[in-house]
């Protein structure tokens, strides 16, 4: 059974990328072209039914980029109820928030080497 980037879920994926918000773009800028630790991350890679932000293979991480949408009480239910699917499936959570990329952008990425380790 095939769990990752299925056809069904292309054309959300091509959306979401041609559409990410200012805070993506950014994290992407460090992250593309193994940038980062010199680990290969894709955007917007689909797992299961679940769209990811940003997914490194080889260590198995997912990383979340969270707005104000995710603060909503159904939004955190959803989450976490999407984060423990996840885990379970054997995939490493990393939620970040857009003011954390904005205003810190070193702890962000200290953060994401951490978790990669």
């Amino acid at each position: 059974m095939q769990i990752h980037n299925k056809n069904s879920l292309k054309s959300i994926r091509q959306d979401l990328r041609n559409n990410a918000t200012i805070e993506e773009c950014i994290l992407w800028e460090q992250l593309k072209g193994s940038k980062l630790a010199n680990k290969k991350f894709r955007r917007q890679h689909s797992i299961g039914n679940y769209i990811v932000d940003f997914y490194c293979p080889e260590k198995k991480l997912i990383i979340e980029v969270d707005g104000e949408i995710h603060l909503s009480l159904e939004a955190i239910e959803k989450d976490k109820d999407r984060d423990e699917n996840l885990r379970g499936m054997g995939f490493k959570m990393l939620r970040i928030e857009n003011k954390e990329i904005k205003f810190s952008m070193g702890n962000v990425l200290k953060k994401i080497k951490q978790s990669l380790q």
